[in-house]
């Protein structure tokens, strides 16, 4: 029986082997595909004759004199200012990020640490919350922005991006803060910290794993958006998202495909190296919020 497992094992790391590589490579086509075409020009892209005209550049060598270009990038990032697009990006997620885990963190403690029975229906409230519609949010806040004239500007759309991102804060860091012993709390308090001494350096020390990956999760939501956004940010305050669906033009307005192109390399390499550089801390996070004890 045992050498019959030693025959199979082979064959199924094999099967194995050749399934993660298949996956990885179906995964990971539409951002190489797309990286690629970036270097091109539209007519190679997005050519109807002949679809390797995109693998060698046959229209960009005749428009450029070389079968690569950097023109999308710099139509995008200069002519179409999208680096003040990214700027905005990068206010937005900053401010989302660090309001949401300050009052998550906070908020989940606390009802983590609470005895009473409202801690039960305040998240399942929060969680009515977060499965309702982003847009239900931003008709609500809207009426008001127009009336106070901040329509247009980022704390809009930072006010609107915690609202929806709150619950889901609360709800995974109160899971967290259920998998940390109360006798670290006890034992501080004992030593003489206060409630909240006992929480910033007993548990927060404890908890980072948890709050990095709630960090990030609230980081992707904030940086992907696309609704909120679009809908309360003006052209000139624009964050990246709503600025590359406004390359592709409109049925009044020409777009530049190859701007969009480009733009969306731009804004998804970020992404990789973030979870590149913190992916000890999400598996951690991820264990630690998924095991009891």
């Amino acid at each position: 029986m045992a050498s019959a497992a030693m025959k199979r094992s082979p064959t199924l790391a094999i099967f194995a082997t050749g399934f993660v590589i298949l996956w990885v490579i179906i995964a990971s086509f539409p951002f190489l595909w797309t990286l690629w075409g970036s270097f091109k020009v539209q007519g190679d892209f997005f050519s109807k004759a002949d679809w390797t005209n995109a693998l060698w550049g046959t229209r960009t060598i005749v428009e450029t004199g070389d079968a690569f270009t950097t023109h999308a990038y710099s139509g995008a990032w200069i002519d179409q200012e999208f680096w003040r697009a990214s700027l905005n990006t990068f206010i937005v997620v900053f401010f989302t990020v660090i309001i949401s885990l300050t009052f998550g963190t906070l908020g989940g403690y606390a009802l983590a640490r609470s005895g009473y029975r409202y801690a039960f229906w305040l998240l399942m409230i929060a969680l009515v919350f977060r499965a309702m519609p982003h847009i239900t949010l931003v008709s609500g806040y809207l009426l008001p922005f127009f009336e106070w004239n901040v329509w247009g500007h980022l704390p809009t759309s930072i006010i609107v991006l915690v609202a929806i991102n709150q619950p889901f804060t609360l709800w995974m860091l109160h899971s967290f803060f259920l998998n940390i012993p109360k006798d670290l709390d006890e034992s501080a308090m004992v030593d003489g910290c206060t409630r909240f001494q006992a929480f910033r350096y007993v548990i927060i020390p404890v908890m980072w794993p948890g709050v990095i990956t709630t960090g990030l999760f609230s980081f992707l939501l904030a940086y992907n958006d696309f609704a909120v956004t679009a809908m309360l940010l003006s052209q000139e305050n624009q964050t990246m998202v709503p600025k590359i669906a406004s390359f592709l033009g409109s049925t009044f307005e020409e777009g530049n495909v190859m701007f969009a192109v480009a733009a969306v390399v731009s804004a998804t390499a970020p992404l990789f190296v973030l979870i590149l550089f913190f992916q000890r801390q999400i598996v951690s996070g991820l264990t630690a919020g998924a095991v009891k004890g």
